[in-house]
């Protein structure tokens, strides 16, 4: 596992629950806001999905991701739910659900 992906995986865990935050929000506390699709492959990847709360990354859109990559986004959908995040047509609401001021992760 790269550095990069240990960063990606620090600002993850930092997205409080009932949150979200988006891929590129993560690429950016990860140190490169150029990375979102690679947030997406770490997510992918994620060695830990109880720990790393990958289910509150959604794209800039508030999408879920439609290849979650532990259910699918129906999974994705009952785990934000379940935190109190309220899911339209497979998406969240940015406005409303985005968590703003996170710390950069070094």
């Amino acid at each position: 596992m790269s550095d990069f992906y240990d960063k990606i995986y620090r600002a993850v865990r930092q997205i409080p629950p009932g949150k979200v935050a988006t891929y590129g929000q993560i690429a950016s506390m990860a140190g490169n806001g150029n990375a979102a699709r690679v947030v997406g492959n770490a997510l992918h990847v994620n060695p830990a999905p109880g720990v790393i709360p990958c289910h509150r990354v959604v794209n800039a859109q508030g999408r879920l991701a439609p290849n979650f990559a532990f259910g699918g986004d129906e999974e994705q959908q009952r785990l934000l739910e379940a935190e109190g995040v309220e899911v339209i047509d497979h998406h969240v609401d940015l406005k409303k659900y985005q968590a703003a001021a996170l710390a950069d992760s070094p």
